[in-house]
């Protein structure tokens, strides 16, 4: 496999204003549609058929969250990462008749959001996510693989675009894959060493809480340990056998922070173009580094960091995450 120093995804639909869908007899998304275990966090509200292979997803954000928080008056991009991230559960269930127990694998995933429309309001934020699937790939009559282009609105107002594709394996595919670290269903799911490591310090990675910092400091500029805390309860809502992919994408989020220093909360990720090559497994330091890419290379008053998270020599993720002003803060420092 051919590795790209980050994501390489086609562009993104441009953000553009939509005329409201008909009105849709939306279906329940009970929590194991989305693989969460606490009701609490499941983000999606409805879903319903809105074509061949294509659905409308409703999705309701809290005006605040425990880990997800909102900052100078907008909600957190991850939200919307985290609301994706369970789409590709409800789809393949739902929709595609995919059976518990098989699991979906990450290839790439990008999304682009307009900061100007993620401000809080006086409520919980209803959004609706409009998602088209196509290249759709399938092994003995089930769902193998998929893309998913999403259009996302807030009161019929665009608010990002998003495209992603993602693998659906069987049991007996996923023992394959995952070799020597494969966990019989109904065993203990293996756990990490104690995140004991020292975190960087919050502040630096626009975070509040230690206990929400996914990445510890090493002794090599601009590179970090991920730090993997099974007990946190958002990053591990449910046991898995590896590093999951919200946990590899905050930590890109993070590394992208930390490398603006005492301004880190003066800017805000606006994009993700993220993709996942292999496992992050519990057994053995994974390494997040992280560079700022050249003046000129990123599109006016943003500034693109490349994230890559390496194991065992081997790369295992890549992130180029683009960052933005905050509304309010000084200009990027280059």
């Amino acid at each position: 496999m051919t590795l790209a120093p980050f994501a390489s995804a086609a562009p993104l639909a441009p953000l553009t204003r939509t005329t409201s869908a008909p009105n849709l007899q939306l279906r329940p998304v009970p929590q194991e549609l989305v693989h969460k275990l606490d009701g609490s966090e499941v983000l999606l509200t409805g879903w319903a058929p809105a074509g061949e292979d294509r659905v409308t997803v409703t999705a309701q954000w809290p005006r605040t969250h425990a880990f997800y928080a909102p900052a100078a008056g907008n909600h957190d991009p991850m939200l919307l990462a985290e609301s994706l991230r369970q789409c590709l559960p409800l789809i393949s269930h739902a929709v595609y008749d995919v059976p518990f127990g098989h699991h979906l694998i990450w290839q790439h995933f990008s999304f682009e959001v307009d900061p100007d429309s993620m401000c809080v309001g006086g409520g919980p934020t209803d959004l609706q996510l409009r998602i088209t699937c196509s290249d759709i790939t399938r092994r003995g009559g089930r769902l193998a693989a998929l893309t998913m282009d999403v259009d996302i609105l807030r009161d019929d107002w665009p608010v990002a675009t998003a495209h992603t594709r993602f693998s659906c394996n069987s049991p007996a595919i996923y023992r394959r894959l995952r070799g020597e670290h494969y966990t019989e269903p109904g065993s203990a799911f293996p756990v990490p060493p104690g995140p004991s490591a020292p975190v960087v310090m919050p502040v630096l990675v626009d975070r509040e809480q230690p206990g929400d910092v996914v990445l510890s400091p090493t002794a090599v500029p601009d590179q970090w340990q991920l730090r993997v805390d099974t007990s946190h309860p958002v990053l591990f809502d449910h046991p898995v056998d590896h590093a999951p992919g919200m946990l590899l994408l905050e930590a890109a989020r993070q590394a992208a922070h930390a490398l603006h220093g005492p301004f880190a909360g003066e800017v805000t990720p606006v994009r993700f173009d993220s993709a996942f090559f292999r496992y992050v497994e519990f057994d053995s330091p994974c390494l997040i580094t992280a560079r700022v890419e050249p003046a000129g290379s990123s599109p006016e008053g943003t500034r693109c960091v490349s994230v890559t998270a390496i194991q065992e020599d081997a790369t295992a993720f890549t992130c180029r995450v683009t960052m933005a002003e905050r509304t309010g803060t000084r200009h990027l420092r280059h």
